[in-house]
């Protein structure tokens, strides 16, 4: 009775992660988003390049097109991560791409979920 009452009070979170595999990159993106929900701001972007050993730690979103009444949530993109005036762009098609506010592309890679 107690774990009912419990599941009752805290909604299930969708505590996921997915790995893109990139030839210069191991990105882990971790969903803190409740389950069903469309449009999230709570993912966790761990990025770490296979090189340098540097990695990265950022919060970001689901990215999606906008439907005719330009606000609704429609076709999932992937996630969007920003990190100053950088902005990370991890593509539901395994493309990572890292983008200045200039649109610069400073970075495409297409990489493989694992």
């Amino acid at each position: 009775m107690k774990i009912f009452i419990l599941a009752l009070l805290f909604p299930t979170l969708a505590m996921s992660a997915e790995i893109l595999e990139t030839p210069n990159y191991k990105v882990s993106i971790q969903s803190n988003c409740q389950e069903g929900e469309v449009s999230c701001s709570n993912y966790i972007y761990k990025g770490q390049s296979k090189k340098s050993g540097n990695s990265i730690s950022l919060k970001g979103s689901s990215w999606h097109t906008t439907c005719s009444d330009g606000e609704t949530p429609c076709r999932f993109l992937g996630y969007k991560f920003k990190n100053g005036n950088i902005t990370y762009y991890v593509h539901q098609d395994g493309l990572l791409e890292v983008v200045s506010s200039k649109s610069e592309v400073i970075l495409s890679e297409q990489g493989v979920w694992q």
